[in-house]
């Protein structure tokens, strides 16, 4: 794969699954420095296991996760968060009962310097004016668009190295869809290394600089993105389109 910087993320022959089942037969992966990396395939196709096996939320029972040149299988994922890979999950999981300014500084949890947590939480005020507004305000009773910029914020007030981001998209309107890619592509500009899982293959596509195709545990296909995405015989094959 290209490599545009250095390699922030290597997963070698990762194997997971919950129970009997197996999910992930073998991945092999890697993430350089300064990229967006896209996972695509459809749906029960392992995707959402691989960003949590990286992120410590499953256990591999096979293979390696390194990240920045440290191995990382087997940590558990507070420790992972700590070391500066942050995954924003499916579903938002935005914490009822608390406002949008406590969920963000929940995020903040790994960081000491108050004026550095304040810093990151203007960043994120300027990055998603409507949590600035509505920030004393229950985050749980946002919209689904919002409930996403806050889940997004949360994950920024780490100081991520690297960011995993499952379905940023999903269930939001078109609209809100262009514009949370929007904010996606410019975290990436202003440095953010991307490891994303999204059900818009083309969209995610259009972002990526590679993309990786998963089908029942296994990478079948990978390459740089924009050959994927010209390649119709393998949009219409492994990404239902």
């Amino acid at each position: 794969m290209s490599t545009s910087g250095n390699a922030v993320l290597k997963l070698k022959g990762i194997e997971a699954g919950y129970g009997r089942i197996q999910a992930l037969m073998g991945i092999d992966l890697e993430v350089h420095e300064g990229q967006i990396v896209t996972l695509l395939g459809a749906n029960g196709a392992g995707k959402s296991t691989t960003l949590k096996t990286i992120s410590g939320l499953v256990r591999a029972r096979a293979g390696s996760v390194e990240f920045m040149g440290e191995d990382i299988t087997g940590k558990n994922a507070h420790q992972i968060a700590r070391s500066g890979l942050v995954h924003v999950p499916e579903g938002r999981h935005i914490l009822r009962g608390l406002s949008v300014k406590e969920n963000l500084e929940l995020g903040a949890f790994t960081v000491s310097d108050a004026k550095l947590r304040q810093t990151r939480m203007q960043e994120v005020f300027d990055l998603f004016p409507i949590l600035g507004k509505r920030q004393h305000q229950d985050g749980s009773l946002l919209s689904g668009g919002e409930q996403q910029m806050l889940a997004m914020g949360r994950a920024l007030m780490h100081g991520p190295k690297l960011l995993l981001l499952d379905e940023p998209s999903m269930g939001l309107a078109p609209k809100l869809v262009l514009e949370t890619m929007r904010i996606v592509k410019r975290l990436n500009e202003a440095g953010t290394t991307i490891l994303l899982v999204e059900q818009n293959a083309r969209l995610a596509l259009r972002l990526a600089h590679y993309g990786y195709v998963l089908e029942s545990g296994a990478i079948r296909m990978k390459d740089e993105a924009a050959r994927l995405q010209a390649d119709k015989s393998i949009v219409q094959a492994y990404l239902g389109e």
